[in-house]
């Protein structure tokens, strides 16, 4: 990303802090010499020896679970930022409530794990015969599995320090750095948020249903919340609503229409791209002129021909041409960037 955008300090007065923590027993002991009978080894400078499983991973998948649907609930609603998260403070309670909801369900099934854990164990034991004096003299018991599995949090606000007798702390605490950045690291998310969607619902497609439409309400919904981060939040935001907008209500997606959604997802995928059209609309551009200019030259009635040059200017009438077409022939030919858009070569 190279567009320099910044967010300004005085985006603290509307976001709150969030760190989660959530700490998994990970059922690995380091294999030692004795494991192997005093069987000769290399030296440990020359390889490792590894690590043994003393309880059955299946049993433990639903912590990692529950984790990794913690921590994405977060990407879809805040922002990386320090150690954890930035948040709408108008969104903490739903946020929390969220939260509340997965630790509750982690407990649970921690208790549960915990009072079946000396049986569990017996069973991994049994169903590695060969190997249970290894696993049996590496075991450890449930009050130490206990200490090593929990799931919490800290929602903080985080204000500058503003006055300190060295004037260098205040200078060089940090925080301005860090708050600058958000704005970039958002356009970055999304960015990384329309690639996964582009690769896993839209590339190549010459149809998709209304589920197509479900990861794109799900950018939004993110950047609604964090419209105080940068002006150019908000136009993004108005860009992704009229593309909805244009779809029809009902039915398959084909045609202009899903040319218009490719050319959309296209467009978040680019940050600087993505930037600069929105900065049109703080000019006063209308929306659905940035989407007609990012799906226009897909939907071009051009005979392909093996002659085409490799790059191939894409102007538009109303409004400038800022990267994202353009991108595509100059890195990948106008072949490339009809078969972006899903369109067939004869």
């Amino acid at each position: 990303m190279d567009t320099p955008i910044l967010s300004d300090i005085k985006v603290l007065d509307n976001l709150l802090a969030l760190n989660l923590n959530v700490s998994l027993w990970s059922a690995r002991k380091k294999i030692v010499l004795e494991d192997f009978g005093g069987a000769e080894l290399p030296p440990e400078d020359l390889a490792s020896l590894g690590s043994k499983r003393i309880a059955d991973p299946n049993n433990l998948k639903i912590f990692a679970t529950l984790k990794a649907r913690a921590f994405n609930y977060l990407d879809r609603h805040g922002i990386r930022f320090m150690s954890g998260w930035a948040i709408p403070e108008d969104k903490a309670g739903e946020i929390i409530r969220e939260l509340i909801g997965i630790r509750d369900e982690f407990l649970k099934e921690k208790d549960a794990f915990l009072a079946d854990y000396d049986q569990s164990i017996e069973n991994w034991i049994n169903k590695h015969t060969k190997w249970a004096g290894i696993i049996r003299e590496s075991t450890v018991g449930s009050e130490y599995v206990r200490s090593r599995m929990g799931f919490s949090w800290q929602l903080y606000r985080v204000a500058p320090l503003m006055d300190h007798a060295f004037p260098e702390a205040v200078a060089e605490s940090g925080l301005n750095e860090e708050v600058e950045n958000l704005a970039k690291t958002l356009f970055g998310e999304i960015a990384r948020s329309a690639d996964e969607t582009w690769n896993r619902v839209y590339a190549g497609k010459t149809e998709v249903t209304h589920k197509a439409l479900s990861p794109l309400r799900t950018l939004q919904r993110k950047l609604s919340g964090l419209t105080f981060i940068n002006p150019h939040v908000s136009p993004v935001v108005d860009i992704i609503q009229t593309a909805f907008n244009r779809v029809p209500k009902k039915g398959s997606i084909t045609g202009a229409d899903l040319v218009m959604l490719q050319g959309l997802v296209c467009l978040l995928r680019d940050p600087d791209a993505l930037i600069a059209h929105a900065g049109r609309l703080i000019e006063g551009y209308g929306p659905a002129s940035v989407l007609d200019a990012v799906t226009a030259p897909a939907m071009r009635d051009i005979s392909v021909r093996e002659d085409l040059p490799e790059v191939l200017p894409v102007p538009h009438a109303n409004l400038p041409n800022v990267g994202l077409w353009q991108h595509h022939v100059e890195t990948k030919g106008y072949h490339g960037l009809l078969a972006a858009a899903g369109e067939r070569f004869g």
